[in-house]
């Protein structure tokens, strides 16, 4: 699989960080946290982005980001589409809420053809990650052979507020299993959640979760397509307005169909992210401390 891309998951609406947390600005040169994963990606030889959006942010994508980056990358723009839906479904006429990732990677069904990574818009994952990953992509995948990269949950957490994590079950470097965890906090420098928001139970701080970082190739977009038309059959009917389904959980119910594996990739990069709008201040300062580093430049477009 030669060229692989990079898919950014952007059609997000920032529910809990309060506005279009995509193309906020973190760097001291006005950049968001997307800009750095492309610049990131470019070094690692991705030479073409595909961007998933809503069509109504357009405008502000290409001014915030897409006409500097053009210089040095490929751009497509990918529209995930509220009435964009499998043969005999229809969306809510009031639903404004997004499908979830897994209608986001399905939307990318026309336009991908070639072996890709996918990732949020909003998380910072780390150089090395990047190189890992077109690695993997550009020498070892396959229609039956997938990849994550992980990340330690402790330092996935916020001191903001709680958050949801895929949690993973990995044996020999494959993927054997994950759940998605929702309100997921740091206490007292551990990692608990809770299913009721009364008692607090105890999670493995040290185990991997996925940040969506995967590499697929396109014949993941029929798995896709699969899961979420047994979601809508499932839940569309039950909770039509807020329902969704995520690329974790797509994965964690066909695992078990040995459709594919998934390799979990060895990487040592830091993440973090801006869930919350308290999440920022401590992303502006990293950028800065890699700024004064020289990991990056101070115009990462010049």
């Amino acid at each position: 699989m030669n060229n692989p891309s990079l898919v950014i998951l952007a059609a997000g609406m920032g529910s809990r960080y309060g506005g279009l947390k995509q193309i906020d600005t973190v760097g001291n040169n006005g950049e968001s946290i997307i800009d750095f994963s492309i610049y990131d990606a470019i070094e690692a030889g991705f030479k073409k982005v595909y961007l998933i959006i809503r069509q109504e942010h357009e405008k502000a994508f290409r001014e915030a980001l897409v006409d500097q980056v053009r210089k040095f990358v490929e751009v497509e723009f990918i529209y995930q589409d509220m009435h964009d839906l499998p043969k005999g479904f229809s969306a809510p006429t009031d639903r404004i809420k997004p499908w979830g990732t897994t209608h986001a990677l399905w939307a990318c069904r026309k336009q991908v053809k070639e072996a890709f990574m996918i990732c949020n818009a909003d998380d910072y994952y780390g150089k090395e990650a990047f190189k890992v990953m077109f690695e993997f992509l550009t020498h070892h995948a396959n229609d039956k052979h997938f990849s994550m990269v992980g990340y330690k949950l402790l330092n996935t957490l916020s001191d903001s507020g709680t958050v949801t994590r895929g949690v993973c079950e990995v044996s020999n470097h494959k993927l054997t299993g994950i759940v998605e965890i929702k309100k997921i906090k740091k206490e007292d420098s551990k990692a608990v959640y809770t299913l009721d928001e009364t008692k607090w139970l105890s999670l493995d701080d040290q185990a991997l979760v996925s940040m969506n970082f995967w590499g697929f190739t396109p014949a993941i977009f029929a798995i896709a397509e699969k899961q979420f038309i047994n979601f809508l059959n499932r839940e569309l009917s039950l909770k039509p307005l807020v329902c969704e389904h995520v690329i974790p959980t797509m994965i964690s119910e066909t695992l078990n169909d040995h459709l594919f594996d998934i390799q979990v990739l060895s990487s040592h990069s830091v993440w973090f992210g801006v869930t919350y709008q308290e999440d920022k201040p401590y992303v502006i300062s990293q950028f800065e401390k890699y700024k004064s580093d020289k990991l990056y430049p101070y115009d990462l477009w010049k």
